[in-house]
């Protein structure tokens, strides 16, 4: 019967219409689309990817190996299993062009095709062509980038190692291309036939070879199986149609990931606008709620009427969200998938919309649950006084533990679908206490205001005493706006200092330490030519060098590597292997001690400490290398720094050169120059040794920096629209304090301001609670950035204060206009028509 009434109550009120809760449904229709958007497009983007799985690999299933090609029985196992078979040679070289005595070169990343690639998909060129005719004889093709870079139109004649190539056409499409994941160089597409005589292909060199199988069909996991069964303990590594490119979908997922997490300090800003709609409208019924206690309703009656009525209008912000949210990824789509590398299928998505209901359903009930069930213990005659300014108090304790319990749901939900519970557990306790931090900066911004309200600075200053008496004061909205618009701020904060922080990593602090050049595929021939042209040279202030091989860790002790290590990176792919005599200069070992010089005895391994001790390694495990196709186990005899920041020659296997006596491999080196001695050292080794390839560490260093730049753009937008709904809630706050606002006007012009005065008075208040916002936002922010670029990123923190500038006057501007919005009413308003109606 309670029930009945309450919805009777609730429906009645709901005919007044919507004024007073347009901030309430903007703040929540925002958070939810936001969210609902972001999981619209991820859906998208892995839908495109599973489709065109087999494409973006270049076939339904791949075997890859490092130095080397496969064998004959392994080519075999490919013939009887796939009904086609393409051969795909992938390596990073040098594009040389001379033109008018001058040369030029470029970093590529080189493609050797057979004449079945590509088994899916096609390559598309400029001037169309068959990709048979573009390729014949001794043709190339490469990206458009490149080609310009160099200078080289169709036609054009290029050098790569010793071979001569021409130009065909520009390579505008690669089907494979984004399975090939990240490359240092733009690239190149040739015939494998083609790079004979190159030099580029030595014994040693560094390349790795693709096997794309398109299969007659078959359950690819017990293919996996098979494969991984029959060759893993040669060094090869599989991949199939069901993560056609893993680099893009781990990459969409932790940017979506992440994204949602700012939506979800959106929605945390939005509850707060909500939290405060509530408040205010709940303000707006003291006398009809004080009637109705008056007149016999009990108090739960009276919270479930109005639990109704915002439950209706949540479920219309809700909704509105989930439209906005499902229509702006259509609208987009073409825009979006112009920028992305992968096919996406935008299209309405019912997982990220029931997703984003459910955020917006908790969110609701956490910011609304509380101010409503703080009408259910008071009494009538408290809630007549309550309308002259007193707070009101807490709820009954069972409500503040659904709140709680509520709470923790939504943290729970965020950190379930996210996909990184850790980063989301991390991002909820740093949203709490970003909101704690606000709070005490609200309480303690009102009690300095009202100190400073009554200091002799403020004598004969009435706008700055009022403005101070204001924020002082227990009714005014000081802790709405400082908690709406400081929470909006810390995020934009935090990303402003992790951005500048990643930005002075890779621009500022890498190139004093980082080489030059690093340098590959040096011939043991070669070396001695190679020193001697570098050490030779003043500009040259530092070279090292060390043999370079490459292997894949398949046992450890006697085990297979995943099940001992499970997913770390050093396991999942081929690493870098050297070995050495004696310990190379600037060595430090952690524990065990390094093989004698000369030591002839079974395969002994020293292995860089931190990654060791992340997998578990203890001294006198046995370790397994694949390394050209032989297993070669060694034992575990010492523990080595080993910084891989620096950009320079860093190892995680290091063994005894006896165990890896006569394997085919060459030598690597970087290079410490002058800048302006730079060009010089390209130009004499490349002429003197066209195989060895020299990745200038800047170039590198700028293709990093070009998809952080991405990221952050990506995560700056996210943050941005999180201001946004500060903004309105902010707006909402003013427009809420508009009706004070007038009697205060009334009250001033009666006792003798003018109309400046009181103009002075508003904007100082605001520019007060603003300012204050944006200070708790540089806190928290800076806080936020530290621990991200701490424990991380790993890197190195350092506070910058241009943005931190920025968001306090930000914050200070934008309450001054939201103020100053909000004030020509209450400046027009005439005091004795005013001052009547609150008699």
């Amino acid at each position: 019967m309670s029930l009945r009434v309450s919805a009777k109550i609730a429906r009645r009120e709901l005919r007044g219409g919507l004024r007073g809760f347009y901030v309430f449904l903007a703040c929540l229709a925002l958070g939810v689309a936001a969210i609902a958007a972001v999981g619209s497009v991820r859906e998208s983007i892995e839908g495109g990817l599973k489709r065109e799985g087999a494409v973006l690999l270049g076939g339904d299933g791949e075997m890859s190996f490092t130095y080397r090609f496969a064998d004959a029985d392994e080519r075999d196992w490919m013939a009887t299993t796939a009904a086609r078979v393409s051969e795909i040679v992938d390596f990073r070289s040098m594009v040389v062009v001379e033109r008018d005595g001058a040369t030029e070169r470029g970093l590529t990343q080189v493609k050797g095709v057979d004449d079945a690639y590509p088994l899916y998909g096609a390559v598309e060129l400029d001037p169309p062509m068959p990709l048979d005719a573009a390729l014949a004889g001794n043709g190339a093709v490469m990206e458009r980038v490149l080609a310009e870079r160099l200078g080289l139109a169709p036609g054009d004649a290029f050098r790569l190692g010793t071979g001569d190539y021409t130009l065909s056409a520009l390579l505008t499409r690669e089907p494979d291309g984004a399975g090939d994941g990240f490359g240092l160089g733009p690239r190149l597409l040739l015939r494998t036939a083609a790079l004979e005589g190159s030099g580029l292909l030595e014994p040693g060199t560094l390349f790795e070879t693709k096997y794309r199988l398109a299969l007659p069909g078959g359950d690819l996991a017990a293919l996996e199986k098979r494969a991984e069964a029959r060759f893993a303990d040669q060094g090869m590594r599989w991949r199939d149609a069901r993560n056609g490119a893993p680099g893009m979908t781990v990459f969409v997922d932790r940017m979506a990931s992440f994204l949602v997490l700012v939506g979800l300090a959106g929605l945390a800003v939005g509850g707060v606008g909500v939290s405060a709609a509530v408040r205010a409208y709940l303000d707006g019924k003291t006398e009809v709620i004080a009637i109705l206690k008056t007149l016999g309703a009990e108090g739960h009656t009276i919270l479930w009427a109005y639990l109704i009525q915002i439950g209706a209008l949540a479920g219309l912000g809700i909704v509105l969200g989930l439209g906005l949210g499902a229509l702006a990824p259509l609208a987009l789509g073409p825009v979006i998938e112009a920028q992305l590398p992968v096919p996406a299928e935008f299209t309405v998505h019912a997982g990220p919309l029931a997703e984003a209901a459910l955020y917006g359903v908790l969110t609701a009930l956490v910011f609304t649950l509380w101010p409503l069930a703080r009408t259910e213990e008071v009494r009538a005659a408290a809630l007549f006084r309550d309308a002259t300014g007193p707070e009101r108090a807490w709820p009954r304790p069972v409500y503040v533990a659904i709140t709680a319990a509520l709470a923790a749901a939504l943290i729970g939900v965020a950190a379930w679908f996210s996909g990184v519970p850790e980063l989301a557990l991390w991002s909820a306790f740093g949203i709490v206490v970003a909101l704690g931090l606000l709070v005490i900066a609200a309480a303690g911004l009102r009690w300095l205001a009202r100190r400073a309200a009554r200091t002799h600075m403020v004598r004969g200053r009435t706008a700055a005493r009022l403005a101070l008496g204001a924020v002082g004061g227990p009714a005014g909205e000081t802790v709405s706006v400082v908690l709406s618009l400081g929470l909006g701020l810390s995020v934009l904060a935090a990303v402003g200092q992790i951005d500048a922080n990643l930005r002075a990593a890779i621009a500022e602090d890498l190139p004093d330490v980082a080489p030059s050049y690093f340098v590959v595929d040096i011939q043991g021939d070669q070396l001695a030519g190679f020193l001697d042209r570098v050490d030779n040279d003043p500009g040259v202030s530092k070279v090292e060098t060390a043999p370079m091989l490459r292997g894949v860790i398949t046992r450890i002790n006697g085990l297979p590597a995943r099940e001992v290590a499970g997913d770390h990176w050093v396991i999942r792919g081929d690493r870098g292997v050297t070995y050495s005599a004696t310990p190379p200069e600037d060595t430090v070992i952690t524990a065990g001690d390094w093989w004698p010089e000369g030591y002839d005895g079974p395969p002994v391994m020293s292995f860089a400490d931190e990654e060791a001790e992340e997998i578990g390694l203890k001294l006198g495990d046995d370790v397994t290398v694949n390394i050209l196709g032989r297993d070669i186990t060694a034992k575990v005899t010492s523990f080595r720094e080993v910084d891989f920041s620096t950009a320079g020659i860093g190892f995680v296997l290091s063994m005894n050169p006896a165990a890896l006596q006569g394997a085919p491999h060459t030598h690597i080196a970087t290079i410490y120059a002058d800048p302006e001695a730079e060009a010089a050292i390209l130009r004499d080794l490349a002429t003197a040794y066209p195989n060895i390839t020299a990745i200038r560490v800047r170039d590198a260093i700028d293709r990093v920096a070009e998809v952080l730049s991405s990221l952050a753009a990506a995560i700056t937008y996210g943050a941005a629209a999180t201001l946004v709904t500060g903004v309105i809630v902010l707006i909402g706050a003013a427009a809420a304090g508009e009706r004070a606002r007038v009697y205060e006007a009334a009250v001033l012009k009666t006792v003798g301001a003018v109309r400046p005065q009181i103009l002075r008075y508003f904007a100082l208040r605001s520019a007060l609670l603003g300012a204050a916002a944006g200070a708790v936002a540089i806190v928290a922010g800076g806080l936020a950035g530290w621990a991200v670029m701490t424990f991380v990123m790993e890197g190195g923190y350092r506070f910058e204060p241009v943005s931190a500038v920025l968001i306090v006057a930000g914050g200070a501007m934008a309450t001054l206009l939201a103020g100053l919005g909000f004030a020509w009413r209450p400046l027009a308003a005439r005091p004795a028509r005013v001052l009547r109606a609150r008699e």
